[in-house]
């Protein structure tokens, strides 16, 4: 009897994993697509974005190296580095901290310089302190719904040292959501801005007021903003896919032990009831021969 409750008790314990599993697998579905949601709602704007970046920039080649604006000028000599590194706060989303932590290690490792490092996520923050690595600032607890002026900080952070020579170059790190089941780690070059070389703005000759020149130094800031929070975007809904797959197949494996642990309690008992039956019949027999 004693291993008929053990087996029970397991087969509680599992039982409770399953539900747990099973919530957070709805939940996570339930972020996931309102994530997608903002991040599709969010595209139109920054296509028109990216066409008005690449009409300014076609005047670029005659304007006055030193009158350039900060965010474009490229060092010729690339002396350090600055990394926007984007992950989920929480674990119980498989394994999409380490794949984004391996990436970021090679990526550090491929450029043999000194980097700086900008957090945003507990899981980064934390891999990179273990690292050795100079965090220079950190964000964490953004949330599931991070709005537009929760990121501007962030994009502040990296333009600020990189118009003070702190950073020649800047790139983001993050985990870029393709379908339910795949994310991608991503890697981007943030600064200095390279303008996007779009034909769909060729041939139009645009009015711009007050000037070309202050509507693309208002532009610029914005623009890397944008690329920020897009980013944080296509991170959350990576997490909250890989939320939910991976708790899918907890779920999934919880009820696979519920059916084997079953099958065992009920040979158990079998063999219990058994036993109990055969000492009966011996017993009576044991009377009949008296």
């Amino acid at each position: 009897m004693a291993v008929l409750r053990e087996i029970k008790r397991r087969i509680r314990s599992i039982q409770s994993t399953a539900k747990i599993t099973r919530a957070m697998e709805l939940v996570a579905a339930s972020k996931m697509r309102r994530t997608q949601m903002r991040a599709l709602a969010a595209r139109p704007y920054a296509e028109k974005m990216r066409w008005v970046l690449a009409d300014l920039a076609e005047t670029l080649p005659f304007v006055d190296p030193e009158t350039l604006h900060p965010l474009l000028r490229r060092q010729e000599e690339v002396k350090a580095v600055e990394v926007v590194f984007i992950t989920p706060d929480r674990g119980l989303c498989g394994g999409l901290p380490a794949i984004l932590n391996r990436r970021v290690a090679s990526f550090i490792l491929e450029l043999e310089k000194p980097v700086r490092a900008v957090a945003v996520g507990r899981k980064g923050r934390d891999f990179l302190r273990r690292t050795g690595q100079d965090v220079v600032a950190e964000f964490i607890d953004i949330g599931d719904k991070p709005g537009y002026e929760e990121c501007r900080p962030i994009a502040r952070v990296v333009m600020d040292d990189f118009v003070a020579g702190r950073a020649d170059e800047v790139y983001i790190i993050y985990g870029q959501f393709v379908s339910t089941v795949v994310q991608r780690p991503e890697v981007y070059k943030l600064l200095p801005v390279e303008p996007p070389t779009e034909a769909a703005t060729w041939g139009v000759d645009y009015i711009y007021e007050p000037t070309r020149e202050e509507v693309l130094a208002e532009l610029l800031p914005r623009y890397v903003e944008r690329q920020v929070y897009e980013a944080t975007l296509e991170a959350i809904a990576s997490e909250q896919s890989a939320r939910m797959v991976a708790m899918r197949s907890a779920t999934d494996n919880a009820n696979e032990i519920l059916g084997d642990l079953t099958l065992v309690y009920n040979k158990v008992r079998q063999e219990s009831i058994t036993g109990d039956l055969l000492d009966i019949t011996g017993g009576v027999e044991a009377l009949k021969a008296e």
